[in-house]
């Protein structure tokens, strides 16, 4: 299969399973949080943000898995992949135990550092042990997963669990519908998790190019992985300080309840970037081989063509919500949250900008040259939980959008496009023409439309907004429509689509 069939069915098949979960998202949020109210709803997104820091524990060794799977799988080094995936899987099975033996503690001290209801306490602890039972099974066969994104099969990968996701939202709706509580969602939510995992665990058993074996245990390979691992970790400290800090910031200096405004929020920045978020996955292996195999042209074309594909689905995406940010929060959860819409802007452009450098961030990561990268997140991480803390009291909830906002802004104008450009051997100026100058023109009319309809009937419904968003998106549609059909006149299709991406 060719480098961009593979990498097209790749990217289709993370959009659906991407459009499944944001739909799943979409659907479930309102309905957990109307079904158990505000403080139920602030201790569901408390506890599973708390849970994910012990992600932390992974010290960058997924990330190793799948750039080392694609490495010697490009050179066919079929020895040393067998020792690196054994002994990643030993490790994983540690971890896994001190998880759960961290988490067995840790719920015995949640009211000491998080304002929860005494009513809920015994709740929270429950779902605490559950929620980290869950996290610490994950960490073996997450292994499995990190398999299949180094040899590239994210169609098997991400279809699989797009059928997992709709599977575990249909009984949490059943489980919400017939009266169940939070710890009923809890355990369907964390089972289900376990269960998709097991079942690619087995998918990826028949489709690796090695078996496992406890005589390939090597701690060399586990020092190697390491090392690359050491900065991917880093990067992963600085996303949970970056994106995942805001609540328990808020749990911790405000009130657990005053979580809901801010994550209703934080879900819609969420969900806008799950696109090309699950898009620039497929560029670390890809990149990865171009590397080893010392392809700098591919690895340019690949760094314009991805971004210049994250900025036709952000752009879009951010003008939507800053212009209708409103009404959909009215329509989604009802017109009490409005006030999260100033939470939402300042969160929504800067990560969009962000955002529409993804393809940057996993080239960095394909290539092992995320060193940088990974001090500037981190240092920026703990600039967002500084200015937080110092913001928080004064400010509120905004204080703490602020804190995120600005660091954010910095790294993604200031530091991202100029690093990448210069490992790559880039002109800036040439990078940004060539990936940002279309999108932006594309947006200007559909921003306008947007922006018209709503000043002209107001919107307050779901079909006003369904009739609003049509329009704009006929609007940006027919941009792109007419650019196309202007190559097609010169060229096949296919070239005419690949010249969108990669434009002279």
């Amino acid at each position: 299969m060719g480098v961009k069939v593979r990498a097209l069915k790749n990217v289709a098949a993370t959009w659906v399973a991407l459009a499944v979960h944001g739909a799943v998202g979409i659907v479930l949020s309102p309905l957990i949080l109307h079904r158990l109210g505000d403080e139920a709803f602030s201790l569901w997104i408390l506890v599973f943000t708390v849970t994910s820091y012990f992600a932390l524990l992974d010290f960058g060794i997924r990330s190793s898995i799948v750039k080392y799977t694609a490495t010697f799988t490009a050179t066919g080094n079929a020895d040393h992949l067998s020792r690196y995936l054994s002994t990643s899987l030993a490790f994983y099975s540690v971890v896994a135990v001190l998880v759960v033996l961290l988490t067995a503690v840790g719920s015995l001290y949640l009211n000491v550092f998080f304002k929860i209801p005494s009513a809920l306490l015994g709740s929270a602890r429950m779902l605490f042990v559950l929620s980290g039972i869950g996290v610490g099974l994950s960490f073996p066969l997450t292994v499995f997963t990190a398999i299949l994104e180094g040899l590239q099969k994210f169609s098997v990968l991400q279809l699989t669990q797009a059928g997992m996701h709709v599977v575990r939202a249909a009984l949490i709706c059943i489980a919400l519908i017939t009266g169940k509580g939070l710890l009923a969602i809890g355990a369907i939510a964390v089972i289900s998790s376990v269960l998709g995992y097991v079942l690619l665990a087995i998918i990826t058993i028949w489709a690796m190019p090695v078996r496992l074996s406890v005589a390939h245990l090597e701690t060399t390979a586990l020092y190697k992985m390491a090392g690359y691992g050491v900065f991917a970790l880093l990067i992963a400290m600085a996303e949970k300080l970056r994106f995942q800090s805001d609540a328990v910031v808020i749990g911790a200096f405000l009130s657990a309840s005053a979580i809901t405004g801010f994550s209703i929020a934080g879900k819609l920045v969420e969900y806008s970037g799950y696109a090309v978020r699950g898009m620039s996955q497929v560029f670390v292996p890809m990149s990865s081989h171009f590397h080893a195999v010392g392809d700098l042209n591919r690895l340019q074309r690949t760094f314009i063509a991805g971004n210049r594909a994250c900025a036709l689905i952000v752009f879009p995406i951010c003008m939507t919500l800053v212009i209708m940010g409103r009404s959909i929060i009215e329509v989604w959860v009802g017109s009490r949250y409005i006030a999260s819409y100033s939470v939402l802007v300042l969160l929504l452009v800067p990560r969009s900008l962000y955002l529409a450098q993804s393809t940057s961030t996993k080239i960095l990561l394909g290539m092992g040259r995320h060193r940088t990268l990974a001090s500037v997140l981190l240092l920026e991480g703990a600039t967002n939980l500084l200015l937080s803390l110092i913001l928080v009291r004064p400010l509120g909830l905004l204080g703490v959008a602020l804190g995120t906002a600005i660091p954010l802004t910095c790294t993604s104008i200031l530091f991202l496009p100029e690093h990448v450009c210069r490992l790559l051997r880039l002109p800036l100026r040439t990078f940004l023409r060539r990936c940002y100058g279309f999108p932006l023109l594309l947006c200007i009319p559909f921003t306008c439309v947007l922006w018209l309809l709503g000043r002209v009937f107001g919107i307050h419904t779901v079909g006003a907004l369904m009739a609003q968003f049509t329009c704009g998106a006929v609007v940006y549609g027919a941009g792109l429509g007419c650019f196309l059909l202007r190559r097609w006149t010169r060229a096949a299709p296919m070239q005419a689509f690949s010249y969108l991406m990669e434009p002279e």
